[in-house]
């Protein structure tokens, strides 16, 4: 009997080491192409409107304005008009789209909260500029101030996502008169591709946006505002904590942001229908070296470091956090605990929307709130 309890206590561990290997792979893996996981099933034409039916998810059920990416890198963008079309579909209204495409039934897409394929889309005007970092020449949209050419904003996109999905801010902050600069950074899929194209979760790619900052010195900022979107943020907040950079950075602005990696893998475990604790067992794989090293990754990665509620005496920047209470993937009970311990320089805007969609549900709102925030912690 104890030789079988043992053998079977032998195979759990070997099973639960091995999802948790799983789990950490999936999770730093190198970008892959985006998955069209959505089909429109009908198009409808009402007088001048042409209405998309497609299958009722939370997301595509969600209020707000979206954009739909298809196989074809065609584009298009529908309204925060939602359509009952029976139990199990919805209908969204067409606002517009790339090139005057016309989706058709049949047709795959991907539902995104990037709203804009590219600066020009965004109304900015852009100039290609090339950040040199350590893993190499990293490309950057860097758009002029009109106003205060001293004042820059730093955009940093997050895990998954791109360099099109930070222009949500660079609108903002282009408004306000300062200089921007959206950024890439290794391995995520525009910047250098570097060792194995595994990611860090901001651990090594924090190095990438520290050159940012210090382009921007040498190009005349004396205050930065850093806006980081989910994994961005931690990489903003680990920026914003290192004591070279803490005379310039003047404020950040965090939407949906990773405050606790260990608490983020956890939500995402219990999202994908697995045991929080599964969570426990991918980030063995990510902090022991031998392991970390099995999934492809340069070496261990100090998740606790980026534990800001634990670290939260140590900030100094005043910061905005913007997150959907609907968020399960860096959930928003994080940032409410961040904003407890620090109240005299976390401001928390809550929003109902899913993760890094605050945006997409209230775009007036949250440009409201970011302007005026700004304009309160950076006065002219």
């Amino acid at each position: 009997m104890r030789r079988i309890i043992a053998e079977g206590a032998a195979l759990l561990t070997a099973g639960g080491l091995s999802l948790g290997g799983t789990i950490a792979r999936r999770l730093t893996a190198p970008v892959g192409p985006r998955n069209f996981d959505l089909t429109i099933r009908d198009v409808e034409v009402d007088g001048d409107r042409r209405l998309l039916v497609l299958d009722r998810t939370r997301e595509t059920a969600a209020r707000g304005v979206y954009n739909l990416w298809f196989e074809t890198g065609d584009w298009v963008r529908v309204s925060d008009e939602v359509l009952d079309r029976g139990t199990d579909r919805i209908a969204r209204v067409v606002m517009d789209s790339a090139n005057d495409f016309l989706a058709c039934a049949g047709d795959r897409f991907s539902w995104s909260g990037i709203y804009f394929a590219n600066s020009a889309d965004a109304g900015l005007s852009a100039t290609d500029v090339s950040i040199d970092t350590v893993a190499g020449a990293a490309p950057a949209w860097l758009i002029e101030g009109e106003e205060d050419c001293s004042t820059w904003a730093i955009h940093i996109h997050g895990l998954g996502s791109t360099r099109a999905g930070t222009l949500r801010g660079a609108q903002v902050a282009a408004e306000l008169g300062y200089t921007s600069l959206v950024i890439s950074y290794r391995n995520d899929g525009e910047g250098p591709r570097f060792g194995t194209g595994c990611s860090t979760l901001g651990f090594t790619e924090a190095e990438d946006a520290v050159a940012a900052v210090d382009f921007a010195i040498q190009n005349g900022a004396q205050r930065i505002v850093l806006f980081g979107w989910s994994m961005g943020a931690a990489i903003a907040l680990r920026i914003a904590s290192r004591t070279r950079e803490r005379g310039v950075i003047a404020g950040l602005v965090l939407d949906s942001p990773v405050l606790n990696w260990i608490d983020v893998i956890k939500a995402n475990c219990a999202r994908s229908g697995l045991p929080a604790a599964a969570g426990n067992l991918a980030t063995l794989w990510l902090t022991l070296g031998p392991l970390a090293r099995m999934t492809g990754l340069p070496s261990a990665i100090p998740l606790r470091e980026f534990d800001w509620v634990q670290f939260a005496e140590e900030l100094t920047v005043p910061m905005l956090i913007l997150h959907g209470a609907k968020d399960d993937s860096a959930p928003i009970n994080v940032s409410e605990a961040l904003r407890d311990r620090r109240p005299d320089l976390v401001q928390l805007e809550s929003f109902d929307a899913g993760h890094t969609l605050a945006w997409n549900s209230d775009p007036s709102r949250w440009r409201s709130a970011v302007s005026a925030w700004l304009a309160k912690q950076l006065p002219s």
